[in-house]
């Protein structure tokens, strides 16, 4: 059996871990018996400097006639790199948004767990983890805030700025069944963070995710103001299961619990639609500072793979070699720079993955 993935390296550090990942999916095909056939294709500021855009139709048209796609990170330094002196529709994150928008993917899931050999790494206290943590946060990513009408005009004199957050009640129902159906599967809990005390486009997200609630029966649903679950994640992380929420709060929310897993060089993502598609990439950004010193951590990037194999190609085997292949790694002190602690074995980007498909 045979699938085409759809590769976007990325920029900065994008290509190390992306190339890392790939000897990992392939060491997974391998000894489980399909095939894999990479199209390797531009976007974010390597699409602008080759096209002068962050996004071709060219690309998104192949994403689409694939069957997943396995994305690095991308953008630079904001304060050096000139694709940040471009007008905001042309500037590397202009193209993330735009295939998120063109291949529908609204629903974007991000895993926090935290490993047991990484416990020291977590910055919170061995009271707070208790056991420890694993939760996943769903987001809505195709509506809100970051996709309403915006403007910047005069208004009595004054520079005035405008940011529309819209939700209808159908974005808003097919991101909180994928929610309930991902909780099925897991504790069978969900919190529904939102902001209901203020904002009307959060009463709606409340009523009608307990509109869905009542389809799943077997699982738990709560609500949480988002200010109070930015406090809870640090507080007693432990108490998540599923984090239903829409998608500026999401982007806040993740990358919180991202560093509370002790490194966000751990975090994996999925982004689907409502299909099998999905478009996977690491949680963290694209660390020019270090790009071309070999020392990125590729972990992130190998575990959005594992959900590659697991939520668009049913490979949930395979998958789960490589997520204890992982594990294993670990367990062995092997760590790069930014997890590494007293005693463990440092190793570099290259290093690391191949010791991760040794192990598959």
């Amino acid at each position: 059996m045979g699938y085409k993935i759809a590769v976007i390296p990325g920029d900065g550090i994008g290509p190390e871990i992306v190339k890392q990942a790939q000897r990992v999916l392939d060491a997974a095909a391998a000894k489980y018996g399909f095939e894999l056939g990479y199209t390797s294709l531009l976007m974010g500021g390597a699409s602008i400097d080759a096209n002068g855009v962050p996004l071709t139709e060219e690309t998104v048209s192949i994403a689409k006639a694939s069957d997943a796609v396995l994305m690095g990170s991308i953008g630079g330094d904001a304060k050096t790199s000139p694709w940040y002196q471009l007008p905001p529709n042309l500037r590397p994150e202009a193209g993330l948004l735009g295939i998120r928008k063109a291949l529908n993917l609204f629903a974007n899931l991000r895993p926090a767990y935290l490993y047991e050999e990484l416990k020291a790494a977590c910055p919170l206290s061995d009271e707070v983890i208790g056991d420890g943590f694993d939760m996943v946060i769903v987001r809505e990513l195709t509506g809100g805030l970051y996709f309403g009408e915006r403007h910047t005009e005069m208004v009595d004199g004054l520079r005035t700025a405008t940011d529309t957050l819209v939700y209808n009640e159908n974005e808003i129902r097919r991101i909180a069944v994928k929610a309930f159906e991902i909780a099925k599967k897991r504790r069978k809990k969900v919190c529904s963070v939102d902001k209901a005390n203020v904002l009307d486009s959060s009463r709606l997200w409340r009523a009608v995710v307990e509109e869905v609630a009542k389809d799943y029966p077997d699982v738990e649903l709560s609500h949480m103001l988002v200010d109070n679950c930015a406090m809870q994640l640090v507080k007693d992380p432990g108490q998540f299961d599923v984090i239903l929420t829409e998608n500026m709060f999401g982007d806040i929310l993740s990358d919180e619990a991202s560093m509370v897993t002790g490194s966000i060089g751990m975090l994996s993502s999925a982004s689907l639609n409502e299909t099998k598609f999905g478009l996977y990439e690491p949680s963290h950004g694209s660390a020019p500072d270090i790009a071309g010193k070999g020392i990125a951590n590729p972990i992130a990037t190998i575990l959005s793979a594992a959900m590659l194999l697991r939520y668009s190609l049913d490979q949930d085997e395979a998958a789960n070699a490589i997520e204890n292949a992982v594990k294993q790694v670990l367990s062995e002190g092997y760590r790069t720079t930014d997890i590494a602690s007293e005693g463990c074995t440092v190793v570099g980007t290259e290093k690391m993955g191949e010791l991760i498909a040794e192990r598959v």
